[in-house]
């Protein structure tokens, strides 16, 4: 049954009830009735598609057509969560989960595993699927997994997001069913209010109470947006959304739609994003085929359509009045609030803003309660919550867990640890708008008030990890190059003060710092904490406040001994060559490319500080470990 066949039952039924009931029998047709002996999940999101996972999918075609093989689905889906090991295939019923796949080793799988009665080939499985005795360990239980709670990616990595069909099958629209059916729009926002859900996007607000006030709102048009402007360094949890499962925010704008009485739907999403962008504009189009958007929704009466709108890459316009700005076509720059946009947002009408991930946590809750998603998480941070777990971490990827998950548990338990047995040193969350949090907090539950309360915060999810080697006032300094950078300049505590933040970070670690910069800093900082037009200036400076908080020390190492002490910082750095463990091999010599190496073949050689332009090359090639920095 196709989708067009879906809504001309619909709208055939003359008691509305009886929508929800075709939607969700559709959906175990389609389960249930594949007709294929097997599937082969291809992971078709960026992160696998930079790794060239769209060749592995030309070999599996080439392969079935060589080998006769027709009774096999191949679905491109969006991302498994474990971008390290990407292209990742995995094959069902067995479960077999292949990683780092190439083209030669699909061509093995297929003959030996994927042909009538052959077995999995185990060597090229991800090494946490199998035991010690060789047997498969079931996908549940592998570690990465094991620990997750998928509710904002229940559908990623598991269907074809590109087809609506499978979209249906896994129980998309299910929720909008229901709601143009049995539900009145004050009591969906009763639902969302008592889910206790709050905004992802980084602020944290209480998703029901802006729905309620968007619909008391007067005004003769209103307006649902969606956030897809992710501008973190490192944060790529929206994008897999909309890579992954691009109903699920199509059906959930469409229930606000409904609830806060507005017709009109804009995606403001980043142009850097063309493969959410793509899938997005697929899914639009399907939707509209299947009478979910448009007019007369599900035969309700009920009119909603939704467009899309491409940023330009600048980070302010995470910003909501400056998103809305954008929207408009001019320039993205905030607004001073109030007025919020609940009351005055797109084209000055009442306007309700949610990002991805917020969204995408809406029709679960219409289907299964608000006890049942407030029984996640902790009291006051319901649900759950992706991360972009990125930096110096062994499974670099995306993980959903319940609210109030320790830091420990996200690193060690499903991140896999550090690689190369190095030392925790700190872990930044909230992008350029957070803080680093320290090895001492590594049991602190991850939710909204415990981040704020040791100087991090949520953000939109973005967690770096960082080792033994990392300078914590150079990676401050990383974050105030990023704010000063992407600062609109509308206001002058953040055009002015962002800058005057990065001079006096940037003179610490060049070995001028000075005892009373610090006092500057903290200072400037909370003028710009306390003046700054919108949360991008009042929010620069967390990452400088919460490393002085947590790492005073190297501050002071850089400021009174003029020393890095991680030995990243350049110009308080020099190079050594040990002269017992050199052999005069001349390999440092031949590749400095300052001369600032002498020595002859057989001896030990002599590093001359004073030409030495630190570039590091003298190390990359040595093979002795003779040489110090310091």
């Amino acid at each position: 049954m196709t989708c067009e066949q879906l809504n001309k039952i619909a709208a055939e039924k003359a008691d509305l009830i009886n929508v929800r009931r075709v939607v969700r029998e559709q959906a175990e047709k389609l389960a249930a009735n594949t007709g294929y002996r097997k599937q082969v999940l291809v992971c078709g999101g960026t992160g696998c598609t930079s790794s060239k996972s769209l060749e592995v999918i030309k070999q599996l075609e080439a392969s079935f057509t060589e080998l006769g093989i027709d009774d096999i689905l191949i679905v491109k889906t969006g991302c498994f969560g474990l971008c390290a090991l990407g292209p990742i295939m995995i094959v069902y019923p067995e479960g077999a989960f292949y990683s780092q796949m190439t083209p030669e080793h699909v061509k093995t799988v297929a003959e030996k595993h994927l042909v009538k009665g052959g077995e999995i080939v185990k060597e090229l499985l991800y090494a946490d699927t199998v035991h010690k005795d060789g047997s498969v360990i079931p996908f549940a239980e592998i570690p990465f997994y094991k620990y997750q709670m998928r509710i904002a990616l229940r559908n990623c990595g598991v269907i074809a997001a590109e087809c609506i069909e499978e979209a249906i099958a896994a129980g998309d629209y299910q929720a909008l069913a229901k709601v143009l059916t049995q539900m009145t729009p004050e009591q969906v926002i009763d639902e969302i209010k008592a889910s206790g859900l709050r905004g992802r996007g980084g602020a944290g607000f209480p998703t029901g109470l802006k729905w309620q006030f968007t619909k008391e709102a007067k005004g003769d048009e209103k307006f649902v947006c969606c956030n897809a402007d992710e501008g973190d360094p490192g944060a790529f949890m929206d994008r897999s959304v909309l890579e992954g499962d691009p109903h699920t925010v199509l059906e959930a704008m469409t229930i606000a739609g409904y609830t806060v009485g507005a017709n009109t739907g804009f995606i403001y999403v980043r142009a850097e994003y063309p493969i959410a962008v793509e899938r997005l504009n697929i899914a639009i189009e399907q939707a509209r085929e299947a009478g979910l958007l448009g007019k007369n929704i599900l035969g309700s009466g009920f009119d909603f359509d939704i467009h899309v709108r491409l940023g330009a890459g600048a980070f302010v316009c995470g910003e909501e009045t400056a998103l809305m700005a954008s929207i408009e076509g001019r320039r993205g720059e905030p607004r001073p609030k109030p007025p919020f946009p609940a009351q005055s947002g797109i084209l000055k009408k009442p306007t309700v803003l949610n990002n991805v991930e917020t969204w995408a946590s809406v029709a679960p809750i219409i289907l299964k309660g608000a006890e049942w998603f407030k029984s996640i998480g902790t009291e006051k941070s319901p649900g759950t919550k992706v991360f972009a777990v990125g930096g110096k971490i062994k499974n670099v990827g995306l993980v959903e867990v319940p609210m109030g998950t320790s830091l420990r548990t996200i690193i060690y338990h499903i991140g896999g640890g550090l690689p190369g047995g190095k030392r925790f040193k700190a872990a930044q969350t909230g992008g350029p708008s957070g803080g680093c949090i320290p090895a001492t907090h590594l049991d602190v539950g991850m939710d909204f008030d415990n981040l704020t309360a040791i100087g991090s915060m949520m953000g939109s999810g973005g967690l770096i990890v960082m080792d033994e080697d990392t300078c914590m006032v150079d990676i401050a300094k990383f974050y105030l190059e990023f704010t000063a950078d992407e600062s609109c300049g509308k206001c002058a505590p953040c055009r002015i003060g962002t800058k005057r933040l990065l001079d006096l970070l940037t003179k610490i670690t060049d070995g001028k710092g000075e005892p009373e910069d610090l006092d500057k800093i903290m200072e400037l900082a909370e003028h710009m904490k306390s003046s700054s037009l919108c949360a991008l200036g009042q929010s620069a400076p967390n990452p400088i406040l919460s490393t002085i908080k947590h790492f005073g020390d190297e501050y002071m190492k850089h400021i009174y001994a003029k020393q890095c002490p991680s030995g990243v910082c350049k110009s308080l750095l020099n190079y050594y060559i040990n002269p017992d463990k050199c052999r005069g091999c001349t390999l440092c010599k031949r590749n400095c490319p300052a001369g600032a190496i002498t020595g002859e073949v057989k001896a030990a050689h002599v590093i001359d500080t004073k030409k030495c332009i630190k570039c590091g090359q003298c190390i990359a090639h040595c093979r002795f470990d003779a040489i110090i920095k310091k």
